[in-house]
């Protein structure tokens, strides 16, 4: 039985190997010198305090190569669930060969057993070799990248650690099971793609944001989060605040929410959204006649009493959050395994 579900398996698998060593290679050979200019760099722009330019350089150097390797692990999950774990019930159904089997003293809970032993350990380890040596790669990365596409951003923390392990797992027993229900192939790809997608949308819209309490404060104004200003030149104009999404002091934050507080606590600009904030510009640093200067402007704002409120998930929960959030995922695999020996044995025919 096992090598019967081994050459069934067995044309696949080489072409995942033959993809994940050449993408092994490809890190292999790059990261080096990528970790190499990155520490060169930092050596650098620690002396002169330029490491905010720096940081924008080199990402953007790099900033192709990062989204492909992280999409090539993001995808890698759904592509399992949806060429491996969908057909492998429903072809043999399809094609009745599973009653050959049944007929040949082979139980129905030890030929589910072995398909899904065999094939979804090939799909764990090779979403776990390939999630491990992505975050390897793109350490100095992580590191370096903006806000949006930080470590723990959703478009990123999919793509990095154990979560990979937890998502290629779920997706494929998700696939046998509705290949299972659905009884034919095309209905039950399509219908495992659509179902993991809405999960994977789910889970960092509404779950993951929540698997710890969100820590909220308050924060003055200064480059790590104000991303540009303007002044108006109109007389009794204002100065005008567009926020970062990130917070003083917790470089790698996803921040959930970042809004603008005016002195008496009001909030006048939501996240992403310029704030109007209403500072006399007829003198001092932030008047149309003055120089324009970020740091006068800015530093005058905060005397007056404006305040970033931002709620957000500090970088130091990246693994407590990949570890609960692969449980999570264990968990739905094991009840997606019970459904399916259960329904082989007390449904199938």
């Amino acid at each position: 039985m096992i090598w019967l579900s081994w050459r069934q398996l067995r044309g696949s698998a080489a072409m995942m190997a033959a993809v994940l060593v050449i993408l092994a290679a490809a890190l292999a050979l790059a990261g080096p010198g990528l970790a190499s200019t990155y520490s060169a760099g930092i050596a650098g722009c620690v002396q002169d305090n330029t490491c905010d330019r720096f940081y924008d350089r080199f990402f953007d150097e790099y900033q192709t190569p990062f989204m492909a390797v992280s999409l090539v692990v993001l995808l890698l999950p759904a592509l399992v669930g949806l060429f491996w774990g969908a057909p492998l019930i429903t072809r043999e159904l399809e094609a009745g060969t599973h009653l050959l089997v049944w007929n040949q003293s082979i139980t129905r809970g030890r030929w589910l057993a072995v398909k899904l032993g065999l094939t979804g350990l090939t799909a764990v380890v090779a979403a776990g070799l390939c999630g491990l040596a992505v975050t390897w790669w793109s350490g100095p990365l992580d590191k370096s990248a903006t806000p949006d596409l930080a470590l723990m951003a959703p478009l990123v923390f999919g793509a990095r650690g154990i979560a990979p392990v937890g998502y290629a797992a779920f997706a494929f027993v998700l696939g046998v099971t509705v290949g299972m229900l659905v009884r034919r192939t095309l209905p039950a790809m399509a219908l495992t793609l659509a179902v993991f997608a809405a999960i994977q949308l789910a889970m960092p819209l509404l779950v993951r944001p929540h698997l710890m309490p969100p820590i909220t404060a308050t924060f003055e104004l200064g480059k790590a989060n104000v991303d540009s200003f303007g002044i108006s030149r109109d007389e009794g104009g204002t100065a005008e605040i567009f926020l970062e999404s990130a917070v003083p002091g917790h470089a790698g934050a996803w921040v959930l929410s970042s809004d603008l507080l005016d002195p008496t606590g009001r909030t006048i600009a939501g996240s992403g959204e310029p704030g109007a904030a209403q500072v006399s510009t007829t003198s001092g640093p932030c008047a149309p006649s003055a120089a324009p200067g970020m740091e006068g402007c800015i530093a005058e704002i905060n005397r007056l009493g404006y305040r970033q409120k931002a709620t957000y998930q500090p970088l130091e929960r990246f693994w407590p959050f990949q570890w609960i959030e692969t449980g999570i995922y264990a968990l739905f695999t094991l009840g997606l395994t019970w459904l399916s020996f259960w329904w082989i044995r007390r449904r199938l025919s």
